[in-house]
């Protein structure tokens, strides 16, 4: 497991590359907490799978933008580690499942090579930074959002401030006004704007999906560019202290601003503001590097479908702001496509068009700048690789997450019926194919990574028993959401309930209703015109459960009965002293802090001593069987239970020593003289706890 070591040229990766080792190594012998571990492994993208014993890797890839080079290094670590199968996620990452735990390490070291990294891919930390696929081309924006988003994820990744959220959080980027980016969904989404001649957002705040979707608070109607890392520094502060820690079902930015609405989140926000090390962080756009537009000759093709041809290129093409360029849209079925395809496309994009795709949102590929003598030759070649399927970010371009097939989360097929709404949609509604106003996206469970409850016709798996108590695969029908543009959006409301099997039906009864009844409007508008009523009435005959067959308790794409399940698929870990691990966390925070100073890197060693700090106080709260929902609250009762009450002596009090980091400026000197505090209150705590454990 160590050959890679020599390969890697950045110390940083190598150092977190070799972490992960020596932290897969301790887990297997017992001396790595299971709960630390999962944490540990998350925050660098190794995500336990629904199948026991092997894992799936999620690929971050901001913006979803990726090169040639890039993508020919991920076909050849899914080949050698994986199997071989891509798949494009509503984030723009790339997963790759069935990985061996022992060989990540390994893994990691040879996407590294190309500059892909696995680094809070997954848990409770900054996600993939998302963009509208367009950014760069699109007719509408006003300025290209790729440095501003590139620069936003590059500060925050392995920044001490995001390491251990309560959970995870999540950021986009829109191009333009259409909010292509989805901002109404994000805990900040950021919309390009001008104003007076300067670059900036709309700023968006608050927002998600999961089992109670939130609209975002509108937070700043307009900030400039050289502000929106400083905001967000100071957000995710606020959140990472009072964000809720324990029931991870309400610990989403969107329950804090909840609990304390918007004027009471400002309030925190501003008592950051002397923690955050700057004030105004401008973003050389000119330094961010563009691809190289290749200039070849037009090889002459033949089309031997011009129907066909002609409608793709209806469905498939987007406009460029630039002169003399289109992209291509790439349909990708369920976000799903094949090592074999994905070099022969590298090499196509690489000498005929920039060297670079964008994964969309929609779980599909966009190529952009291909000229437009270039089209015909580009459908040729992409159709000897089967990627020229008409309907891209149509009604048929359904969007899926990959539920019961491998997620341990899922709780009904999100795959099989996806596939099966495909095809009925080709085959009985194919003026559907050019419909750009019915959005359809489903999800196997209430989580929503299939972004099921924004869609105009949504799907959620779950399961229904019978009086007879027979179980059977369900969906959740939702209808009426969309996007409304500028940060404005509308989620789905739930209709119904049916049997998994009668979902086709489901979307043929929408369907029709929608051709009679209409009237040429969008979707959203024709559902708020008529009401949840009309469709609950229009889709109850599916819903009763009087009359279920045996094909009824089998999901799609299975062959045995239905049995609701979570699946396991985690190793499990030795039970060992909790208490003790944490403590020895706290001193490896110390050890981060002081290879941040030696950096010189001020702020960063400050919020590694405070983190230290606060997981001291954590331990020792366990240990007396106390609340640990958020870090305001561990600084609030260590004080009463143990400082208060004299167990423990402090020279001043636990909340006026930690939350020194945000009454003073992250200066060199304030950085050594709390990392000596931490130093000090680690060394009080142990002293305690042996003490403790003598009397105990």
């Amino acid at each position: 497991m160590q050959s890679f070591r020599s390969e890697i040229e950045n110390p940083i990766i190598e150092k977190d590359i070799i972490e992960l080792e020596a932290k897969i190594r301790q887990f297997k012998e017992g001396n790595l907490d299971e709960e630390k571990f999962r944490s540990l492994r998350l925050a660098r993208g190794v995500y336990g799978q629904r199948q026991p014993g092997v894992q799936m890797i999620r690929i971050k890839l901001p913006y979803g933008k990726v090169s040639s080079k890039q993508l020919r290094r991920i076909c050849d670590v899914s080949d050698e580690y994986s199997t071989g199968r891509l798949h494009i996620t509503t984030r723009q990452d790339i997963q790759i499942h069935y990985v061996d735990l022992d060989r990540t390490p390994e893994l990691w070291a040879q996407l590294e090579k190309d500059d892909v990294t696995l680094r809070e891919a997954c848990g409770n930390t900054v996600r993939n930074v998302t963009a509208s696929e367009t950014a760069g081309i699109d007719v509408d924006e006003p300025f290209d959002v790729s440095p501003y988003a590139h620069a936003l994820f590059e500060y925050f990744l392995r920044n001490p401030i995001s390491q251990e959220m309560g959970r995870k959080f999540k950021v986009s980027f829109s191009a333009s006004d259409e909010d292509t980016g989805l901002s109404y969904m994000h805990d900040i989404g950021f919309i390009a704007k001008i104003e007076n001649g300067v670059k900036g957002f709309k700023v968006m705040l608050g927002g998600g999906l999961g089992s109670q979707p939130r609209h975002a608070d509108e937070f700043f109607g307009f900030l400039p560019s050289d502000k929106i890392i400083p905001l967000m520094e100071g957000v995710v502060r606020v959140f990472d202290r009072y964000g809720e820690r324990k029931s991870r079902s309400k610990a989403r930015l969107k329950y804090l601003l909840k609990d304390i609405g918007l004027d009471g989140f400002k309030k925190l926000l501003q008592e950051e503001q002397k923690a955050v090390p700057f004030e105004s962080y401008p973003i050389d756009t000119q330094a961010y590097i563009q691809s190289e537009i290749a200039d070849v000759e037009v090889p002459k093709v033949e089309i031997a479908d011009q129907k066909a041809f002609n409608q793709w290129k209806l469905t498939n093409l987007v406009q460029q702001k630039q002169d003399g360029y289109v992209a291509i849209g790439v349909k990708v079925l369920l976000g799903d496509f094949y090592t074999d395809k994905a070099r022969l496309l590298a090499n196509l994009v690489e000498k005929y068009a920039a060297g670079e795709i964008r994964l969309s949102l929609r779980q599909n590929i966009l190529i952009p700048f291909v000229k437009e003598k270039l089209v015909p030759f580009f459908y040729v070649e992409l159709e000897k690789l089967g990627l020229v399927e008409a309907g891209y970010n149509k009604a048929l371009d359904i969007t899926a997450c990959p539920g019961t097939d491998t997620c341990n989360l899922g709780i009904a097929s999100s795959t099989g019926i996806a596939q099966e709404l495909e095809r009925v949609i080709k085959t009985e509604y194919p003026q559907y194919i050019n419909n750009p106003d019915v959005i359809i996206k489903i999800s196997g469970c209430m989580n929503a990574c299939g972004q099921h409850n924004m869609a105009n016709i949504g799907f959620q798996g779950m399961s229904i028993r019978t009086k007879d108590k027979l179980v059977a695969p369900a969906l959740q029908v939702l209808l009426g959401g969309g996007n409304l543009g500028n940060g404005n959006g509308k989620f789905a409301d739930k209709v119904i309930k049916v049997p998994s099997k009668r979902g086709p039906e489901a979307l043929r009864i929408i369907l029709n209703d929608f051709d009679a009844n209409g009237n040429g409007v969008a979707y959203p508008e024709y559902y708020t015109e008529k009401g949840e009523l009309y469709f609950y009435d229009l889709l109850k005959p599916l819903g009763t459960l009087d009359n279920l067959s045996n094909d009824d308790l089998i999901d799609w794409g299975a062959e045995k009965r239905y049995r609701k399940a979570i699946g396991v698929g985690e190793c499990a870990g030795v039970v060992i002293d909790l208490v003790a691990t944490l403590l020895f966390e706290s001193d490896e925070k110390i050890q981060n802090a002081a290879t941040s100073y030696e950096g010189g890197k001020w702020a960063a060693s400050i919020y590694h001593s405070y983190l230290s700090m606060v997981n001291t106080a954590k331990a020792l709260l366990i240990s007396e069987k106390a609340k640990t929902n958020t870090h305001a609250g561990i600084i609030k009762d260590f004080d009463e239970i143990f400082v208060s009450s004299n167990k423990i002596e402090l020279k001043k009090g636990f909340e006026e020593l930690v939350l020194q980091l945000n009454k003073k400026e992250p200066t060199k000197e304030f950085a050594l003289n709390y990392m000596e505090d931490a130093k000090d209150f680690l060394n009080t705590i142990e002293e305690y706890r042996k003490l403790d454990l003598v009397n105990a």
